[in-house]
């Protein structure tokens, strides 16, 4: 595919002027969206794979359960970046949505490290999406990019498509990028937003469980700083203070002015959504982003409140 920014421009002289080219996958979802924003907005320019007609010089088609993609794209990029995934919000997790799950990453991620191993000049970076889901239910413990994996589907999950990722050639530096509640218009604080708004707020189980949350801005600039960082392996990305899930709750009702008062027992969400309840809404992870604040990345949005008034906002 031409590029009629950068035209016939090698790939040193674009990463010394800081203009990058950026493949990305799930570039249309809440995250994907957001990102293509931000590097738009600083000059670097975006590819973005569709599974439909391109529909302009910035599109390009791919199929990646039958793993079909231009492998030659890759000599032309800087960077590729996974966001690819059947969303965890679409509930009940039957037993054919959780292979789709599954499927659904592990799939992109082989379609497009495939692609990467075939290339001649493989592009020298890989940030692909991972998810705390991977620590499992860990109340009481700090979770860092050093510890051990968790048990539950989630897990298997996030370890299988970890895995996937690092089939990319040996050249090619590669992030797994651990992500955790994304504070975003339309994301997955959308039916609770919606329930609070109806005034039916309140805790959900306990209320004392950690939910690893993060803004959506300090996501994708997250994101975009991996991209020219030298970290590698599992990075965290989540706010730099922890908060419980009534925090959290609590914290959009008063950004809403709604009450909240309408608790939910835990027996009660374990009953309605089985383990999806369990592993999304009723397990503690106080994950910390450690070796982002260590690499020196500043987040526009510390504390969850923030982030919540940055959603309602946009």
């Amino acid at each position: 595919m031409a590029d009629r920014a950068l035209p016939n421009v090698p790939r040193t002289r674009r990463q010394k002027e800081s203009q990058l080219r950026v493949l990305i996958s799930g570039a249309s979802g809440l995250i994907g969206t957001e990102l293509t924003r931000q590097l738009e907005s600083t000059g670097h320019t975006v590819l973005r794979l569709v599974r439909r007609r391109p529909e302009s010089e910035n599109e390009v088609n791919w199929a990646p359960t039958a793993r079909i993609l231009d492998f030659t794209l890759m000599n032309n990029v800087d960077a590729v970046v996974n966001l690819s995934g059947a969303s965890l919000a679409r509930l009940p997790w039957t037993g054919a949505y959780r292979k789709e799950i599954l499927s659904s990453r592990i799939e992109t991620t082989h379609a497009l490290t495939d692609a990467m191993r075939m290339a001649s000049s493989p592009p020298p970076v890989f940030l692909s999406a991972a998810a705390v889901g991977i620590y499992g239910d860990r109340p009481g413990e700090r979770l860092t990019e050093q510890s051990m994996r968790g048990h539950g589907f989630l897990a298997d999950v996030v370890e299988a498509w970890e895995k996937a990722a690092h089939l990319a050639p040996e050249k090619t530096r590669v992030v797994t990028f651990r992500s955790g509640l994304v504070l975003g218009a339309g994301g997955a604080l959308g039916r609770l937003e919606t329930i609070t708004k109806l005034g039916l707020g309140g805790p959900l189980g306990s209320g004392g469980q950690h939910w690893p949350w993060v803004s959506l801005y300090d996501e994708a600039a997250a994101i975009r700083h991996l991209l020219t960082s030298q970290l590698s392996g599992p990075v965290n990305i989540v706010g730099p203070t922890p908060a419980t899930a009534d925090r959290v709750t609590k914290s959009l009702a008063t950004a809403l002015h709604r009450p909240y008062r309408f608790a939910v027992p835990e027996r009660l969400v374990s009953l309605a959504l089985q383990d999806a309840g369990e592993q999304l809404l009723l397990a503690s992870q106080k994950v910390v982003p450690e070796k982002l604040l260590a690499d020196g990345f500043s987040f526009r949005h510390e504390t969850v409140e923030s982030a919540i008034a940055a959603m309602l906002d946009r």
